[in-house]
């Protein structure tokens, strides 16, 4: 249920809008125990998505670090890489073209 939930701090380039709305509707997903809310629960589901949006938005923004920025592209083959050694098999590349 949490797989769009991503480290986005410290990646170049780096995490756009759309990334981080998605990893705060999978928390609220989560949190919430809703994959889609109820009319009655819609506002407050919204609600709290934007705001852990903007949470997460001010902590991207506030985190310093000395390291350079990590690549996407090298950081999908090691997860690709990491998942073949975990479950024994090669899974298929990720498109990375937009």
């Amino acid at each position: 249920m949490c797989r769009n939930i991503r480290t986005l701090f410290n990646f170049d380039p780096p995490a756009t809008e759309l990334e981080i709305r998605d990893a705060s509707l999978q928390f609220v997903r989560k949190l919430s125990g809703f994959n889609v809310p109820s009319r009655q629960n819609a506002a407050a589901f919204d609600r709290a998505v934007e705001d852990v949006a903007a949470a997460a938005r001010t902590l991207i923004a506030s985190l310093v670090t000395n390291a350079p920025p990590r690549d996407r592209v090298v950081e999908a083959e090691r997860a690709r890489a990491r998942s073949a050694e975990r479950f024994g098999r090669v899974p298929a590349p990720v498109d990375t073209a937009d």
